[in-house]
C-alpha cells in the first residue's frame, strides 16, 4: 500500500477513530491524545500492515493496546511503594481494625426506633426495607398499592422525625454510619 493510499485511509478513518477513543477514555482531551498517538504509530509502523487484511481492524487495535497500556502505567504509577523498615504496616491490607463502637450503637437506636413504629408502618417498611418490591406487600397484606406506598413513605417520615428530634441535622448522623 503506497503512503498516499494509506493516510487517505487514515485520514477515512478519522472520525470513527475519534469516536472510539472518547468512548474508551470518556474524556475530549484524552480522546485527541489518544487518536494523536493511534495516528503516530499507525504511521511509523505502515510497513508491518499487510495490504490482505482490514486496515481499520488494525488502527482500532492498534488504539485499544495503546489504551489498555496507558491504563496499566496510570495504575502501576499510583502504587506507592514504602522501603522504611516498618514498611509491613502499610501493607497489612484486611487485618486493619476499626473503631465501629459509635455505628453499632447508632444502628442499635435506629432498629429500637423502628421498633417503636406503629405496626401498620412499620412491618410494610421493614418489608420494603428487605427487598419486598411494592406490589408483592400490597398483595400479602391485601391491600392497594398506594396504601403500601403511603404507609412506607409514612415510616420514614417518621424516623426522620425521631431522628431529628435526638440527634438534630440527620446529615451528622449519615456521616457517623458512611
Amino acid at each position: 500500500m503506497s503512503s498516499v493510499e494509506f493516510n487517505k485511509n487514515l485520514d477515512f478513518l478519522t472520525e470513527s477513530l475519534n469516536a472510539f477513543a472518547y468512548s474508551l477514555t470518556k474524556n475530549t482531551e484524552d480522546a485527541k491524545d489518544l487518536y494523536q498517538e493511534t495516528a503516530f504509530r499507525a504511521i511509523n509502523n505502515k510497513e508491518k500492515f499487510r495490504p490482505e487484511t482490514n486496515f481499520k481492524a488494525w488502527t482500532f487495535t492498534i488504539m485499544k493496546n495503546i489504551f489498555i497500556n496507558n491504563y496499566r502505567k496510570k495504575v502501576k504509577s499510583n502504587t506507592m511503594l514504602d522501603s522504611t523498615d516498618n514498611s509491613f504496616f502499610l501493607d497489612s491490607g484486611p487485618n486493619n481494625v476499626t473503631n465501629d463502637g459509635n455505628r453499632n450503637i447508632l444502628m442499635k437506636e435506629l432498629q429500637h426506633m423502628i421498633d417503636n413504629l406503629e405496626e401498620n408502618i412499620r412491618v410494610p417498611f421493614i418489608m420494603h426495607h428487605e427487598g419486598y418490591k411494592y406490589h408483592e406487600i400490597a398483595e400479602l397484606f391485601n391491600l392497594p398499592l398506594g396504601t403500601v406506598k403511603s404507609r412506607i413513605f409514612f415510616a420514614r417520615k417518621a424516623l426522620k422525625d425521631m431522628i431529628f428530634k435526638n440527634y438534630g441535622d440527620y446529615s451528622m448522623v449519615h456521616s457517623m454510619i458512611a
